[in-house]
């Protein structure tokens, strides 16, 4: 009798200790995999979607604007904002968090989506379409992975998620200026999405690279840039990734400039990282010619 007991008791047992044993600096297997398994799931449902679409007509005196809303554009900002929720309730379970905003961390994840988004809706089915959203599930994994982890810089981890966090921002804003220049978006669509972006994602990589800091005149300043360069290449003969390097090149000198500058960097030592920057990634789009 005694022996069924302990038999039964068992199994309890060991679920118990593996919830003992979950190290809580690291992020919880069950919610990043219901997060990301969410997340796709609204991606998935897109495929499924009629490709009927309302146009919106913004008129403003002789010019007008038309601008085609349909379900996949819908359910993209639902799962940006379930993701920006998740992150939230990933994040909760982090021990050095203590109650603060998590805001900064919803960031990335967020732009991630959306961006994410947009060549997921341009492909047609088939292989190329489940590949790219394959890429785009292990991005998802990495980036809700690394957030968590640099919730604590004390974390033996912490170099490591800035790192991939700040590599994955340009990546991010290398697919954005690809795929926006592949769907022909006009000027006036293209400006304030390169606007967002380009601030969004130089405040977070500044605040990673600064330990803490918020750089709010010098995320406005790369976005202002970024959009009047992005302005003077629109209507260049320019291939998406020739235009997407023209436009790196400068945001990435940019961010480096503010951070070594932000290190109290000399200004001749902070500018030769950003110098270097911009002539290979417009030597880059030029061999690409």
């Amino acid at each position: 009798m005694f022996s069924k007991a302990s038999s039964l008791g068992r199994p309890h047992s060991r679920r118990y200790n593996a919830r003992v044993d979950h190290n809580p600096s690291r992020p919880d297997p069950d919610r990043i995999g219901v997060l990301t398994a969410a997340v796709l799931l609204a991606f998935a449902v897109t495929r499924l979607l009629p490709d009927s679409a309302i146009d919106l007509r913004l008129t403003l005196g002789p010019f007008f604007l038309i601008y085609p809303l349909n379900l996949t554009s819908l359910i993209t900002l639902l799962a940006g904002g379930l993701t920006a929720a998740g992150m939230d309730w990933l994040l909760r379970a982090h021990p050095s968090l203590n109650g603060q905003p998590s805001v900064e961390h919803w960031l990335l994840p967020t732009l991630s989506i959306f961006v994410v988004g947009l060549p997921l809706g341009f492909l047609q089915d088939g292989n190329t379409w489940w590949i790219a959203f394959g890429i785009a599930a292990v991005l998802l994994v990495v980036v809700f992975i690394s957030e968590y982890v640099a919730v604590d810089p004390a974390s033996a981890s912490y170099p490591s998620a800035t790192a991939i966090l700040t590599s994955l921002s340009f990546a991010i804003y290398l697919i954005l200026l690809v795929a926006v220049r592949l769907a022909g978006m006009r000027l006036v669509v293209l400006a304030p999405a390169i606007f967002i972006v380009s601030g969004l994602l130089a405040l977070r990589v500044l605040r990673l690279r600064l330990h803490g800091q918020w750089k709010f005149v010098w995320a406005l300043g790369i976005a202002l840039i970024s959009i009047q360069l992005a302005a003077g290449l629109h209507y260049w003969p320019l291939s998406p990734i020739q235009f997407a390097l023209a436009l790196l090149g400068p945001m990435y000198a940019l961010i480096s400039l503010a951070g070594n500058l932000g290190e109290s960097a000399p200004i001749r030592r902070a500018a030769i990282e950003p110098i270097i920057a911009v002539s290979l990634a417009w030597a880059s789009a030029l061999i690409l010619a």
